[in-house]
């Protein structure tokens, strides 16, 4: 019944741009907080960014990579500019109770999971 959704991968050139969205349903919207993470072949999944009224993101995508939500279309953002092969990766979007505790950057704080959508990064 919980569905995360998500769409805008593709292929971009070393400073390109890029939109991921993630539709949400099945669960209170606005009683979870939303993240974005990345798992490239042979790594671990990692944080990447995640809002609730305020903003969080790992070091390496400050200053280029956006997340915002619309809860109005239960629908989570990562606007990701100025983009490195580094950034390839598989992106999944999540959902964190707002009950819940731990850190919005640990994997297991999360309760819901998308299916992930590639994003390939050329040089």
């Amino acid at each position: 019944q919980v569905q995360l959704v998500e769409s805008g991968g593709g292929l971009v050139q070393t400073g390109g741009s890029l939109k991921l969205a993630c539709a949400a349903s099945g669960f209170t919207f606005s009683s979870y907080v939303m993240g974005w993470f990345r798992q490239a072949p042979g790594k671990e999944r990692e944080f990447v960014a995640a809002v609730s009224g305020n903003t969080y993101y790992t070091d390496s995508v400050k200053g280029r990579f956006t997340i915002s939500r619309n809860n109005a279309k239960n629908t989570v953002y990562l606007q990701m500019n100025s983009l490195k092969p580094e950034d390839t990766a598989v992106y999944y979007c999540a959902a964190a109770s707002l009950r819940g505790s731990g850190s919005w950057s640990l994997r297991g704080r999360y309760d819901y999971w998308g299916q992930g959508t590639q994003v390939t990064v050329s040089s």
